[in-house]
């Protein structure tokens, strides 16, 4: 049986965390969380990680800085913003990201997003 998808979810907000670590896991993949960006690059140094879901409204270190330093040191990790407001959309910085999704409490978007951008990468399922 192959390995399961591990998602890494970096969101300061504790509830967003464990309802996407539910979500995604009875979706059948492993999941990772961080509650910063500096917890996120630990992470994905010690970890091997097959997608990232990055909020971008974050304390000391913002998704979008978080971001940069990903995509610098792991060039062909796939990650996904996703945020409560849609104005970081026309920030260039965000255009780094495979995709961006808006914060809703239905998150067939996002899973939609998830399952396109690992197939797209050849990761997991």
């Amino acid at each position: 049986m192959a390995e399961k998808p591990r998602l890494l979810v970096v969101d300061d907000e504790e509830s967003i965390r464990l309802l996407y670590e539910q979500e995604f896991t009875d979706e059948g993949y492993d999941v990772l969380l961080a509650s910063s960006g500096e917890e996120a690059l630990k992470v994905l140094g010690k970890e091997p990680v097959d997608l990232v879901i990055l909020d971008i409204r974050m304390k000391e270190m913002s998704g979008l800085e978080a971001l940069q330093r990903i995509v610098k040191e792991k060039k062909n990790l796939p990650v996904i913003l996703c945020s409560a407001y849609s104005s970081y959309q026309d920030d260039f910085s965000s255009w780094l990201a495979d995709a961006y999704v808006i914060k809703s409490s239905d998150l067939t978007e996002l899973k939609e997003e998830v399952k396109r951008l690992l197939k797209k990468y050849g990761r997991g399922t």
